[in-house]
Formats: structure tokens, C-alpha cells, sequence
């Protein structure tokens, strides 16, 4: 069966109605330059969120959305804010988009853009509008990287101080990651029944077979993908990270005594027999600084980021004209904000609009 698309949530763009139908009135809660944020937005904005923290934690769910409802309309501006930025920068997205739109098609082991653009019909997503909030996604990462991340510094003495402050976070149990080969002794629709005698032979004879090809040089990976019966064929027979405790006793001591890229012999289990292959493993407690070094420097890199990125978008907010619809509150609002009123002028060649402090328009 085909996998659903992976379509992440949408943007509702104001969309200008066909020709000869009736218009549609979006009421809209904030203009930013050109560039307006409607209702329709925010309340999806806002329902997404609430998805989000229930599904993160339904326990706390309610004070989670509590505190961060009062920063969606906040979020939506800053999106507009950077869109502009990016159109400044003349940033398109356009490589981008279509490598991104490629992958998702390979993923999907679609034929052709066209077969992309069906399955996503079929679920009832508009596809225009799929291309069009990742190309903003797009957007306005690279803007934040250019403007932002790459005036950014990572010193090794920030690096040692996150170190230091965060040992307890960084200890973690002694673990491995596995990968399988299964080879079944009883049929699929029947896995409750007896063995069969005659069936187990034929299936040791199999694994032993497949445990010779892989000592004479053949890949785990593709091995497990052609011959594995168990659910993590297609992905090699990964099936991800175990620590103490985690396993049967008897195949803990074999696989945690195993070295990275050794492969067992095929052991008997209720299933039938498995190879297994430790792929990784990483002894537990803390690590060291030289060993914990990239991820301090990434961690490091968004520890100043956000801060960097709320001033930069606090400046840009300044030189925008922004209004919002009363009622309706930016929490990243700067008190410096200006916006346009309309004049009195009678000269024609008088402006109509001039800079003033922000002020609600609607």
C-alpha cells in the first residue's frame, strides 16, 4: 500500500477567487508592508498549535498552549516579516524547491512530479499551496542563515562552559544499534502454530547460507532487504538504538560483548533464526568533551540563535509599517513600530500617507 504523504501543515494564503465567482472576504487581523495575515491564519495557526502540545504531552497541554498561544500572531508576522527579507535579498527558492519536492517524490517511489501531485490531491491537499508554504519555509531559512546565523561565533570557551553546565544532561546508558536478518519458521498467517520439523530445517539451512554470504564480503544491509522476513526489511534490517536492559538477557550478552560492523551467527528464536549486526556502540556514562564536541557546537549555535534572531526580527519590525486589527496583540511588537495615516493633504502632488506611530487601521 502507498505511504501518505508526509505534507506538512499548511499556510492559508488568501486566494483571489476564479473568474466570474463570487469573492471570498477574508477578514484580515494584521497588514505587514504589502503583506497581510488573515483570520483564517491565525485560527489555523492556533489549531495546529493545540494538536502539537496535546500530542507532545496531554498532562501539561493546557498550560503549554496557554503560554504559547500569545506568540502565534507574533509567529505569522515574523514569517511575513522574513518572506519580505527574503524578497529584498532576492532569494527564490527555486533550486531549493524542486530538490525538496524530488526527494519527497523518491521517498514515495512516485514515478514523476505528476504522480506527486495526484497523491496529494487524493488526500485533498491542494498541491499549490503545498509548493508554496515550502518555498516559504525555504525562504525564510536561508534569509535567517545569511542575516542571521552566519554572523554567529562559536568559541571554544562557550563550547567548554556548555560543557560544563550541562554534564548531567549529557550522561546517557551504555547502548548499541542493531540491525537484523529474520528468517521465519512458521507461515505468516498462521504464526501461533507448531513448527514444522521439516520447515525448520529448511529455514536453518537458509540462514546459515545467508551468514556465509555475508562473511565472503556481501553487505548486511542487502542481504536483510532480498531475504529478511521480519518489518524492518526494506530499511536493512535497522531497528535502532538499545541500551541495558532492553533486551533478553541472553542476547544482551552477546550483542553488547559484539564490536561495531560485527555480525553473529544465526541464533534461535520463537520467530525462527536471526542474524544479528551491531552497527554502533556507544558506552555509557558521560563523554568526553573531544567526543561531544560537534553536538556542543550545534547546541551552542541555537543557544545564541534565538536571541539573535528575535533582535533581528525586532529590527525589522521597526522599519516595517504594521497594523494590527484591535483585539489582536504581537508579543514581538517594538514599542518603536511606525505605520501609515491617511492625510488631509489637497495637493496633488502632496502625499497621502505618511509615518506615524502604529496605530490600528481597520
Amino acid at each position: 500500500m502507498r505511504k501518505l504523504l508526509p505534507w506538512s501543515v499548511m499556510i492559508c494564503w488568501l486566494a483571489l477567487p476564479a473568474f466570474g465567482a463570487d469573492p471570498v472576504v477574508e477578514e484580515i487581523i494584521a497588514r505587514i508592508n504589502n503583506r497581510i495575515v488573515t483570520l483564517t491564519e491565525y485560527q489555523r495557526s492556533t489549531d495546529d498549535l493545540k494538536q502539537e502540545v496535546q500530542q507532545q504531552d496531554p498532562a501539561t497541554a493546557d498550560k503549554v498552549f496557554a503560554e504559547r498561544q500569545k506568540d502565534v500572531l507574533r509567529d505569522l508576522i515574523d514569517q511575513q516579516l522574513l518572506l519580505d527579507q527574503g524578497t529584498e535579498l532576492g532569494i527564490t527558492a527555486d533550486t531549493e524547491l524542486i530538490k525538496q519536492l524530488d526527494d519527497l517524490r523518491k521517498q514515495m517511489h512516485l514515478e514523476n512530479m505528476e504522480d506527486l501531485q495526484k497523491a496529494a490531491e487524493a488526500q485533498g491537499i491542494s498541491y499549490e499551496d503545498y509548493k508554496q508554504n515550502l518555498r516559504n519555509q525555504i525562504i525564510t531559512r536561508q534569509v535567517i542563515s545569511k542575516e542571521v546565523g552566519s554572523r554567529l561565533n562559536v568559541t571554544k570557551e562557550e563550547e567548554q562552559q556548555f560543557y560544563d553546565q550541562h554534564k548531567s544532561e549529557m550522561e546517557h546508558a551504555e547502548s548499541i544499534r542493531l540491525s537484523e536478518i529474520l528468517v521465519a519458521t512458521s507461515k505468516k498467517d498462521s504464526p501461533g502454530a507448531a513448527d514444522d520439523p521439516e520447515q525448520i530445517a529448511t529455514a536453518q539451512t537458509k540462514v546459515n547460507d545467508l551468514v556465509a554470504q555475508i562473511r565472503k564480503g556481501a553487505t548486511f544491509e542487502d542481504v536483510a532487504k532480498k531475504n529478511s522476513d521480519g518489518p524492518t526489511a526494506a530499511q536493512g534490517g535497522d531497528l535502532g538504538y538499545f541500551e541495558r536492559g532492553q533486551l533478553a538477557k541472553e542476547l544482551e550478552d552477546k550483542t553488547f560483548a559484539m564490536k561495531p560492523g560485527e555480525v553473529s551467527d544465526a541464533i534461535r528464536t520463537k520467530q525462527g533464526f536471526v542474524i544479528l549486526k551491531v552497527s554502533e556502540h556507544h558506552p555509557g556514562g558521560l563523554p568526553s568533551f573531544k567526543e561531544a564536541e560537534p553536538h556542543l557546537q550545534d547546541a551552542v549555535y541555537m543557544e545564541k540563535l534565538q536571541p539573535a534572531l528575535r533582535a533581528y526580527l525586532l529590527k525589522l519590525r521597526e522599519d516595517a509599517f504594521i497594523y494590527y486589527k484591535p483585539g489582536y496583540v504581537d508579543s514581538g511588537a517594538s514599542p518603536n513600530e511606525t505605520g501609515f495615516i491617511e492625510t488631509d493633504a489637497k495637493d496633488v502632488n502632496a502625499k497621502k500617507l505618511k509615518k506615524k506611530k502604529k496605530i490600528p487601521l481597520f
